[in-house]
């Protein structure tokens, strides 16, 4: 059976062979682990305690504020030693809390139990945002607000991503092979919160390991199919892999509960099992580091907080000629200038890449080859919305569809013009998303 797949994408090298074969290790602890308040889509969380105050493994220390929020928990025992501003792998400076590791690591706080015979989706709901669980696959956004659907949307499909199609990152496969009994649990209870009777995880097809181990695990679950799809980028796109296993479409400026299907990250279902089977709150994420900047690749489970550097140290430190280091993949990452940022809630990997790798041709005038429209997943026009940003006419950028991108990162990779077109359309859908709020205000 020929794998699905979308119309449009590109076909990087993958270089999952620096990692893929490396189980996940579980790191030590760091002498100190900063809890940025926010590490999610929505509100910053609100410190719960303050400078001096002792805390213990699972302890809530800031309080998510809103429905659209969620909390943080310690991720050692210790003491806080000072809350204030510190440099975030956004790229920016957030208020966060510094703690101490204390000598003592044995006092750990869990969720009650609860009857997993008699769960409801209320209760699902309730535990998953007491957890803090957040979304594994990179938006961050609190994953008790995506299983609760909006009134009036009748949902009837949930699915677990597990193509990981951002090259380098191992983490999901390494998960799916070490865990699929907590990957299909945690589905099964996406379906019950969400009160669907069709599951599926979609993997893409150069993960023949994990599509055979999750088979086998899901063989006496009739409503839960496990999806081979063809290796592309971005095949794991929300919309894309939407597209891919139900046929239907996303409209622009819509959202998945809007066509009835509800998606969460293959790890994102780990940490829902985890959460409700458990009582485990997040305050661990299972990451990649790996490229050739770094002296010894692993699939690592490091404690939220971790600063960057620490684990970059425990991977044997960086190569003579390592030059850039991004926390996520290479296409949608984020390059760090800053290595004392920590590990947060959603931090899926950090690549590290040689001189070598990020150099670039001059860019030159655009050749008009449309290269950039045939992969765009989105089907735009890059060229033309990129040449609006540059002449700032962004009322005509937003006509043409800007806000729609994903700054998946496609069109730059294949331009032979060396245009840094994602850059543009980052920089214009900013601006048009400016112009749509101004204009709801009004």
């Amino acid at each position: 059976m020929v794998a699905k797949t979308f119309i449009g994408g590109v076909h990087p090298h993958d270089y999952k062979e620096y990692s893929q074969d490396q189980a996940l290790e579980r790191m030590p602890l760091p002498k100190r682990i900063i809890l940025p308040f926010l590490q999610h889509v929505g509100k910053p969380a609100q410190a719960r305690v303050g400078k001096g105050d002792a805390v213990a493994t699972g302890m809530v220390v800031a309080e998510a504020d809103g429905f659209v929020s969620s909390p943080i928990h310690s991720s050692v025992c210790g003491t806080v030693a000072s809350i204030g501003r510190h440099p975030h792998t956004c790229g920016t400076s957030v208020e966060a809390m510094i703690i101490t590791c204390g000598e003592d690591q044995s006092q750990r706080e869990l969720l009650p139990e609860l009857d997993l015979q008699r769960v409801t989706p209320d209760e699902i709901r309730e535990r998953v945002r007491q957890a803090g669980v957040v979304g594994q696959g990179g938006a961050a956004f609190p994953t008790a607000v995506k299983l609760s659907p909006p009134r009036g949307k009748h949902m009837d499909v949930a699915i677990l991503n597990g193509c990981e199609c951002e090259p380098y990152l191992t983490r999901d496969y390494r998960l799916m092979i070490e865990r699929p009994e907590a990957v299909v649990s945690g589905l099964k209870l996406v379906m019950k919160a969400l009160a669907v009777e069709s599951g599926f995880i979609g993997i893409e097809d150069n993960k023949t390991e994990a599509i055979r181990v999750l088979r086998e695990v899901a063989a006496e679950d009739p409503d839960i199919s496990v999806v081979a799809v063809r290796t592309k980028y971005p095949q794991g796109a929300e919309k894309m892999l939407i597209k891919v296993i139900t046929g239907r479409e996303v409209p622009p400026g819509k959202f998945p509960p809007d066509i009835g299907v509800g998606m969460q990250n293959v790890a994102t279902g780990v940490s829902i099992h985890d959460a409700v089977v458990k009582g485990e709150p997040l305050v661990t994420a299972p990451l990649t580091v790996t490229g050739r900047g770094i002296r010894s690749p692993k699939n690592l489970i490091v404690p939220v907080g971790t600063p960057l550097e620490d684990v970059l140290a425990y991977c044997g430190g960086l190569t003579e000629d390592a030059a850039k280091v991004i926390v996520g993949g290479p296409m949608m990452g984020v390059a760090q200038y800053d290595l004392s940022a920590p590990v947060m809630k959603a931090t899926s990997g950090i690549v590290v890449l040689t001189r070598e790798e990020i150099e670039r041709g001059d860019e030159t005038p655009c050749l008009g080859c449309g290269k950039c429209v045939e992969v765009c997943p989105v089907h735009l026009m890059p060229t033309r919305l990129v040449r609006y940003a540059q002449l700032g006419r962004f009322d005509d950028a937003e006509r043409l569809g800007i806000t729609v991108c994903m700054e998946c990162g496609s069109c730059s990779f294949i331009c032979p013009a060396n245009i840094p077109l994602v850059q543009w359309l980052r920089l214009g859908k900013q601006k048009a998303l400016k112009l749509q709020q101004e204009r709801k205000a009004q």
